[in-house]
């Protein structure tokens, strides 16, 4: 098997390997028409440059961490999808590492890309933790009442989506669904949904375990709408509605919260809310790029909105009721 290198490459083109060098790592003067004569060349035999040759030369390998809390859960693929793309416009690779929704998983993730050599790393930290990082430039991304992150989606905006979309659609008996109390991000959706409701509709709050809420007594205490913190809890209002007998939207609406795949793979596919995870992975990589190179960074905390997509899962209340107090 013959190894390709520079060495090879400039004696093919008949140039230096200082100039092949150069035209690769966009180091030095060299023209356009030799950049792309190189790069071509380099292509055509299979050569990449080392990436440790590379740090080596420039003091950074081109490489972003991405530290995650669970990458089974289906709503981190899509952000890590974008962070991705992003990171390549800058230039960058990405490395994840998966801390497995413990601080220990993070504190243990974040020590593993920083030996790896990664130039700077993002974090979705664990429950309003704060990484201690200080060997290379960082960003952080969670929800919008945590004042230490980076870049913030803001999941009490909506929250307060979904309660304006279906009060619009003339509910004002709702049922407000949970699966994890301790979740900064469920808490935000969820008190972005009560400021909208609060003296508009009667409510309820319900943090599911392991028992749901049994969805026929609800809708016969005049319960019409159902509001969720996320697509796979609406996924399962639907689910155990129908197989109640409630038909949704006719007898009962459900909302989503973060427009997964299965949101338009189901039937009656979810409404839902949007997160913004391109822009959240612009905002993030645009950070960490500009702290790699020393320039000056986003104000922070940069707070993304979201938006609202209405699909069959709700529709108009069936039976008007009157204004309610809160119980």
């Amino acid at each position: 098997m013959i190894l390709i290198n520079q060495k090879q490459i400039a004696n093919d083109l008949g140039i230096s390997v200082a100039t092949v060098s150069n035209a690769l790592t966009g180091k030095g003067r060299v023209s356009e028409d030799v950049i792309r004569l190189v790069t071509s060349r380099a292509e055509e035999l299979g050569y990449f440059p080392s990436a440790a040759g590379r740090a080596l030369k420039t003091g950074r390998s081109g490489i972003l961490g991405l530290v995650m809390p669970d990458i089974t859960k289906p709503v981190f693929p899509k952000f890590a999808e974008g962070v991705e793309a992003e990171a390549e416009k800058c230039g960058f690779g990405i490395l994840i590492a998966n801390s497995r929704s413990t601080e220990e998983g993070q504190t243990k993730a974040i020590k593993q890309l920083i030996q790896r050599g990664v130039d700077g790393i993002i974090v979705l930290p664990q429950r309003r933790t704060a990484p201690n990082i200080n060997r290379v430039p960082y960003a952080t991304a969670s929800t919008a009442s945590d004042p230490n992150n980076t870049v913030a989606a803001n999941h009490t905006q909506g929250g307060q989506l979904a309660a304006h979309a279906l009060l619009d659609l003339g509910h004002r008996n709702f049922l407000l669904l949970g699966s994890d109390a301790l979740s900064p991000v469920q808490k935000d959706r969820i008190e972005g949904m009560i400021e909208v409701l609060n003296g508009a509709a009667q409510y309820e709050v319900c943090w599911v375990s392991e028992s749901f809420p049994d969805l026929v007594q609800k809708n016969q205490d005049g319960v019409t709408a159902i509001l969720t913190t996320s697509d796979l809890l609406a996924l399962r209002a639907v689910t155990e509605a129908e197989r109640s007998g409630l038909k949704c939207p006719e007898a009962i609406s459900v909302m989503g919260f973060d427009d997964l795949p299965l949101a338009t793979a189901v039937r009656p596919t979810l409404s839902t809310i949007v997160p913004d995870t391109t822009e959240l992975a612009r905002r993030l990589v645009a950070y960490l790029d500009a702290a790699i190179r020393q320039e000056p960074t986003l104000p922070t905390p940069s707070i993304v909105d979201m938006t609202i997509v209405l699909r069959e899962s709700t529709g108009p209340v069936a039976t008007q009721f009157p204004n309610p107090t809160r119980r």
